[in-house]
């Protein structure tokens, strides 16, 4: 596929996402190589989503009436014009570079229709050790699952044609991942998925937020939705839970300390904390 023929649609599923969305916004704004369109979907916000969204005239907002990033995902998807479904979440940053990278990949690679990238944690006091941890994470889930990868909403993309072949099949993702089950539904169609870790994107590390019995059941959701449909190879996932359950602490302590403006651990942020909104788990069909 030639590069002027890939037109990239970036979707965004927003739900009460008032916080980061201007930034996620603005940095596509400042891409180098602008994407053939940005939609966002509300997903019945009921923050200023909305308004940070329609400042800006070239996104396009439509509403998902029906609650969870499952359906406001599929109606983002099903709305775009382009070739290529971009897939980030509303605290994304994408580099000015990331639509260049991601044509050069699809272009190098077309027999994939689907690819994910890597992380840059930039909300986080430890963020050189998240990222190690991230890549090498991803790398050992590469080499074990084959053709089983993973896509991870956050920082995707995937083939218009390819969405369409599959879309009807996916399941209603009540305790799943929507990202992984989409991906397990292409894998099953005989369609190759690559990672590829020059893809980055800046990625929230806020799930850490979460108590420690919340983030359990979230990082749980992985490999459960590969035993929903019978895929042995879950068994590599509990490694890279394990190892992420026993970093949860500093992780959290490192997330919650972090001063977004200084950029660096603040008592201050620490000690304010507890007055953070909690994320609620997208496995459970509500953003």
């Amino acid at each position: 596929m030639r590069k002027e023929n890939l037109r990239i649609s970036i979707v965004i599923p927003v739900y009460n996402e008032g916080d980061s969305l201007s930034a996620c916004l603005k940095a596509i704004n400042e891409l180098t190589t602008k994407p053939y369109e940005v939609i966002v979907v509300d997903n019945n916000s009921t923050d200023h989503s909305v308004s940070i969204a329609a400042h800006y005239p070239w996104v396009k907002l439509i509403k998902e009436k029906k609650q969870g990033v499952v359906h406001a995902r599929t109606a983002g998807f099903n709305a775009v014009r382009g070739n290529i479904i971009a897939r980030i979440d509303a605290d994304t940053i994408l580099p000015n570079n990331w639509i260049d990278k991601l044509q050069r990949i699809f272009i190098s690679h077309p027999e994939a229709v689907a690819v994910s990238g890597s992380a840059d944690y930039y909300d986080f006091v430890l963020q050189d050790m998240a990222n190690r941890v991230d890549r090498w994470a991803r790398n050992y889930l590469e080499r074990r699952l084959g053709d089983r990868l993973f896509l991870q909403g956050a920082n995707m993309a995937v083939t218009k044609s390819a969405w369409d072949k599959v879309k009807d099949g996916l399941c209603p993702c009540d305790g799943l991942h929507e990202d992984l089950d989409l991906a397990i539904h292409l894998q099953e169609a005989g369609m190759k998925i690559i990672y590829d870790e020059t893809l980055i994107a800046g990625i929230s590390s806020r799930r850490i937020s979460n108590d420690f019995s919340r983030f359990v059941q979230y990082s749980l959701a992985s490999p459960r939705t590969y035993k929903a449909h019978d895929i042995g190879e879950r068994r590599y996932m509990f490694a890279v839970i394990a190892i992420v359950l026993a970093l949860y602490a500093p992780g959290h302590l490192a997330y919650e300390s972090y001063d977004p403006t200084l950029k660096e651990f603040s008592l201050k942020y620490l000690a304010s904390s507890k007055f953070r909104k909690s994320r609620t788990d997208p496995t459970t069909n509500v953003v």
